[in-house]
């Protein structure tokens, strides 16, 4: 449970919730799928998860310096090629909805599983690890906004429309927030270690900025349909998670950083689940 991360899944959770609330809305919802669709992302999170562990150990990024809650590798709790063994496992185990889901959607859906495995194993792993080259923002708001939110969509639906895609924007942005809480925390130990993630290319003030941009993109984009009369009133029902998104914005901001942002990282990954579900609740209600 610990190597898992289950603090981090709403990242995986709330562009399913989002995507399938879209399918719901355009009357094109399909339970299979949408159920479908939220294995693979649990599975490969649970996956990527592992693979941090894994190969930030074996890099000799994770320390017993280490700000963050225990890594299993590094803290000897599982050893590594049981770690390793794990990450196979998840991956194997996502294709067996991910199988199904290309039955239905066909070669886009091939392609969506093929890119997400490799973008998996790259993050961390491999020649060229995307995290320690600045591009870990950029990917996890690719595949944790874009790619989930649309494939969700249309394993359903199966086309696209551009709300769809503007919807993967904003939960790109959330989830791209927890990375970056991640990351601020992680600043120095990752500078000492030569893992130059954007955090350490931007620094701890550039980070506290780009957490308060993301974050308030997100909750600008929805007031921006209302008002151009693109949706409803509805879709602005995120507004009451806004006093929580404030609360933790203050946080940062205040925050020398260290362990005191594990409880920041938890709570961000929360905010972006209830955000979600309040979208949710407003694409349907706002195209019933």
């Amino acid at each position: 449970m610990l190597a898992t991360r289950p603090r981090t899944l709403p990242a995986a959770v709330a562009p399913v919730l989002v995507g399938t609330a879209m399918a719901i809305a355009d009357k094109n919802f399909v339970w299979l799928p949408a159920a479908a669709a939220l294995m693979v992302a649990l599975l490969l999170q649970i996956g990527v998860n592992l693979a941090n562990d894994y190969f930030d150990y074996v890099k000799g990024i994770d320390t017993r310096n280490r700000l963050g809650p225990p890594r299993v590798t590094q803290s000897g709790l599982i050893p590594a090629k049981q770690v390793k063994a794990g990450i196979l496992v998840a991956i194997i185990l996502s294709v067996i909805p991910g199988l199904y889901l290309a039955s239905v959607g066909g070669w886009p859906v091939i392609l969506i599983g093929l890119f997400s495995f490799g973008a998996a194993l790259a993050y961390s792993g491999g020649p060229f690890p995307l995290a320690s080259h600045g591009l870990g923002d950029l990917f996890v708001f690719i595949f944790f906004g874009l790619v989930a939110v649309c494939g969700t969509y249309y394993v359903q639906a199966l086309h696209l429309t551009p709300l769809v895609w503007l919807m993967g924007a904003i939960q790109g942005l959330l989830i791209t927030a927890i990375l970056v809480v991640n990351n601020l925390r992680d600043i120095q130990t990752d500078r000492r270690s030569g893992k130059r993630t954007l955090a350490v290319m931007i620094g701890e003030r550039g980070s506290r900025i780009e957490y308060l941009l993301l974050l308030s993109t997100a909750y600008a984009i929805p007031f921006i349909l209302w008002l151009g009369g693109r949706s409803s009133v509805w879709v602005i029902l995120p507004v009451f998670s806004l006093p929580l998104a404030i609360s933790l914005t203050r946080l940062i901001w205040k925050s020398a950083g260290g362990p005191v942002l594990n409880e920041a990282l938890a709570s961000t990954a929360k905010l972006a689940l209830i955000y979600s579900l309040l979208l949710s609740i407003g694409l349907i209600l706002s195209f019933k």
